[in-house]
């Protein structure tokens, strides 16, 4: 019997299409620190969204007049997205609704607590 192969971008659309189609993964409600915030003039952000044991890639449009506060590294923030593939890196991320300041978080502090050593 002969197998038939698929491409990665055919792969790759599918579990797209399977996440997209999955209501539990249109609006997540999500808590967790900060790291890597990039900003843009245009208001798009790219940062990655962590805690302890695992981190998620996140992206948020038109945040210059969405927030009221800086976003910075090491911040604990609670945020409202959805989960999506970027298909040309097959990678998923959040695409970032709403945040809200959570306070610092602690992956930060204990970052900081080694430099000063």
């Amino acid at each position: 019997m002969e197998e038939e192969y698929i491409t990665v971008s055919q792969i790759t659309q599918y579990i797209a299409g399977v996440i997209a189609r999955d209501s539990n993964l249109k609006h997540v409600f999500i808590k967790g620190e900060l790291s890597n915030v990039k900003l843009y003039r245009r208001g798009m952000m790219f940062f990655t969204l962590k805690d302890d044991k695992s981190q998620i890639r996140c992206v948020m449009f038109g945040t210059k007049f969405k927030l009221k506060f800086e976003p910075k590294d090491g911040m604990k923030v609670l945020v409202v997205g959805r989960v999506s593939i970027y298909e040309p890196n097959g990678g998923y991320q959040i695409y970032i609704q709403e945040m809200q300041e959570d306070g610092i978080g602690n992956l930060y502090l204990e970052f900081e607590k080694l430099k000063k050593k």
